[in-house]
């Protein structure tokens, strides 16, 4: 019998192709490898002025960068949460993945940790809690955390800028329709990976962050997203699409037809293969 959900041992929902991207030369947008944070300078050279936090980058990934930049052991300011006193939604739990806003930070005289985390997180609450992202969180029936987690999902899946809005209206789609997610992203998140690439053990993996095996959205966002992405997450575009995959660069194909889902991912498959990157199926 046919199922509304494809079984995942012939497709996968949102294989981007970012694997074909990367052979063929292109820059997949959100990923940390894209955006360099900063260069540091030689034993005799300052402190850099400033700390780049890309859009899309984990809080791993943040706390690295800080602990780099301010020059401390590599742990300190994950330790440091506990007396950060973050001022993060409820639902956070005191976990800020989301929260610690992508931005350029002044460093000014002796930064600590705990004063730049306060910082992003700071940002990120005035520019989560203002009216317009609390309204379209609301119309989407959703709290402004959920938001920023469906918005930390559409940074990591989608290719440009211009597929945000779609990615997120699959998203919506797929909740709507009490269908999982199937998003390679929250899977590799939950694994402690950055490589988008995923195999089919992965989405057999008894974890939350598993969107192939749990229904609705992840427990926290799997990200920090910047504004085009939380933008996208309250204001989806119009559309009926179920599935997304990236064929080749600047070709994201979205489609609600299976069958045609099928024809994209085989052609994105070729020419990964074609590229010297073997399909994942």
């Amino acid at each position: 019998m046919q199922t509304n959900t494809p079984s995942r041992s012939t497709i996968r929902l949102t294989r981007r192709g970012r694997l074909a991207l990367a052979a063929l030369g292109a820059v997949v947008a959100g990923t940390a490898v894209a955006v360099p944070l900063l260069v540091m300078g030689g034993e005799d050279e300052p402190r850099p002025a400033t700390l780049v936090v890309p859009e899309g980058w984990r809080a791993s990934q943040v706390y690295a960068a800080v602990d780099k930049t301010l020059e401390l052991p590599a742990g300190t300011t994950r330790k440091s949460l506990a007396r950060a006193g973050l001022k993060l939604p409820n639902e956070a739990r005191g976990n800020p993945e989301g929260y610690l806003f992508p931005a350029t930070y002044p460093l000014q005289g002796r930064t600590t940790p705990q004063e730049l985390l306060a910082r992003m997180v700071d940002t990120a609450d005035k520019k989560f809690n203002g009216a317009p992202i609390a309204a379209g969180a609301q119309r989407n029936a959703m709290n402004v955390y959920q938001a920023v987690t469906v918005a930390s999902i559409v940074q990591a899946e989608a290719a440009t800028k211009a597929d945000m809005g779609k990615v997120a209206r699959v998203i919506f789609n797929r909740l709507e329709r009490g269908m999982p997610l199937q998003m390679d992203s929250t899977v590799t998140y939950g694994l402690g990976r950055r490589t988008p690439r995923t195999v089919e053990a992965d989405t057999e993996v008894d974890s939350p962050y598993n969107s192939y095996r749990r229904m609705g959205l992840p427990p926290t966002p799997i990200g920090n997203p910047g504004e085009d992405a939380v933008r996208a997450a309250i204001n989806p575009v119009p559309g009926d699409w179920l599935y997304f995959v990236t064929v080749g660069p600047g070709d994201t194909r979205f489609t609600a037809d299976y069958a045609e889902h099928q024809r994209n991912v085989a052609e994105a498959g070729a020419r990964q293969e074609k590229a010297g990157e073997p399909s994942k199926r």
